[in-house]
């Protein structure tokens, strides 16, 4: 529910961004850093969002996978601590064995 959610407010983005380019298609100067170019309203709307849409992507796809690398690195210490655990109450059972036959 929550994908469908965030899918159709993308598509309502996008379907107004097309149509504000489509009722604008004058020609305008656009300064970038290193040059300027002249390009119609529409394809600058378009391109803008769709190179913002990416870089929003690729920002939360690195989040997630810290996240991702972080919850393994923690997964392999419990399992690792847990070990020592089972290992450690193994030999206080043992050892408290071969005290009460003695």
């Amino acid at each position: 529910m929550k994908y469908l959610l965030i899918f159709l407010v993308v598509l309502v983005i996008f379907i107004i961004s097309v149509t504000l380019g489509a009722h604008n298609d004058q020609v305008i100067t656009f300064n970038y850093l290193l040059a300027q170019g002249q390009f119609s309203i529409s394809t600058l709307l378009a391109s803008l969002f769709g190179v913002g849409f990416l870089l929003g992507w690729a920002i939360c796809g690195l989040f997630w996978l810290r996240v991702r690398v972080s919850l393994a690195n923690a997964q392999r210490k419990v399992k690792r601590m847990q070990a020592q655990i089972e290992q450690g109450s193994t030999t206080v059972t043992t050892t408290s064995s071969s005290a009460a036959r003695e």
